[in-house]
């Protein structure tokens, strides 16, 4: 039996908070996520955790008793990173981290401020810039390692990466919409409604690729750079679009509620991940920065 740090985590969440939909908006992940976590570890532990109900979810017996050892396994993780190796070594130095758009705005946020707080000799330097800069910049020496969407890395050859997160992408839709009732939903399907499309750190272009293969073209009636103004779009009813659990959120900016569904058709998971140069090795505070994250993170995969 090989349980994952995330599983426990997300089991940890929804018996806290009562509400898998609570749960997946404090942990910044889809609502499905919890529900196949918890699904899937207690097929692995052959008990029930939860009992199910229109109010929320309640433990069971076996879900206590699980629940105080997935409170230590999770203590004893955070005592790791609160006590990490740049921390026993001392390392001190500055670290230029670059990352992209999305990235920054809704995955970096909370390891910023942790790492800050675990390695106060370590200055971090972040930089937003574009994938193509980051290439470059790291061949180039500019920056030491990056953050950013790894599944979108042009020169494998000389850059170097691992993945943190395995965010699934699936389709939103305002929540009246007809689609919402559908037993199965293909990219054929989607191409027949009104579609927003988002355009940056290359969306559009990853979009292109699978909607390629797939034989059809998405009806776009507009094109923004803007991930919260496609919420609001598709919230408001004036389209779909088909974007990562990573930025999903139920609710739009003006108070409306998004949906979200599975598609039947294969659509690549947009990964985020750590990238550094071939060329050279890590520096010691880059390798502090890699073994947080990574400890951080569970090790990545949603």
């Amino acid at each position: 039996m090989s349980l994952t740090l995330k599983q426990i985590r997300y089991f940890v969440a929804a018996a806290e908070t009562g509400q898998v939909s609570h749960a997946a908006m404090e942990m910044n992940i889809s609502q499905s996520s919890v529900t196949s976590a918890v699904q899937s570890l207690e097929n692995q532990l052959g008990v029930r955790l939860f009992e199910r109900g229109h109010s929320g979810v309640t433990l069971t017996i076996e879900g206590a008793r699980f629940l105080n050892h997935a409170r230590t396994i999770m203590a004893a993780v955070d005592d790791a990173v609160r006590s990490p190796l740049g921390t026993e070594r001392k390392e001190s130095g500055t670290l230029r981290v670059a990352t992209t758009y999305t990235v920054a705005g809704y995955y970096m946020p909370r390891y910023y401020a942790r790492f800050r707080s675990n390695y106060p000799l370590i200055t971090l330097e972040m930089h937003e810039v574009a994938r193509d800069r980051i290439e470059s910049g790291l061949l180039e020496g500019e920056y030491d390692i990056a953050v950013m969407l790894v599944s979108n890395i042009a020169n494998s050859a000389e850059i170097a990466h691992e993945t943190l997160l395995s965010s699934q992408r699936r389709l939103w839709l305002p929540t009246d919409h007809r689609l919402c009732d559908a037993k199965q939903i293909s990219l054929q399907d989607v191409a027949r409604e009104p579609y927003v499309m988002l355009t940056v750190d290359e969306a559009k272009q990853t979009a292109g690729r699978y909607w390629d293969h797939a034989g059809v073209v998405p009806n776009v009636i507009f094109s923004t750079s803007s991930v919260e103004a496609v919420r609001s779009m598709v919230a408001g009813g004036m389209g779909v679009t088909i974007l990562s659990d990573m930025v999903y959120r139920p609710w739009s900016l003006e108070g409306r509620r998004l949906e979200v569904r599975t598609l039947s058709d294969e659509v690549p998971s947009m990964d985020v991940g750590l990238a550094w140069s071939r060329a050279e090795p890590l520096k010691p505070v880059a390798e502090v920065f890699r073994s947080f994250m990574t400890m951080a993170t569970g090790g990545g995969g949603e």
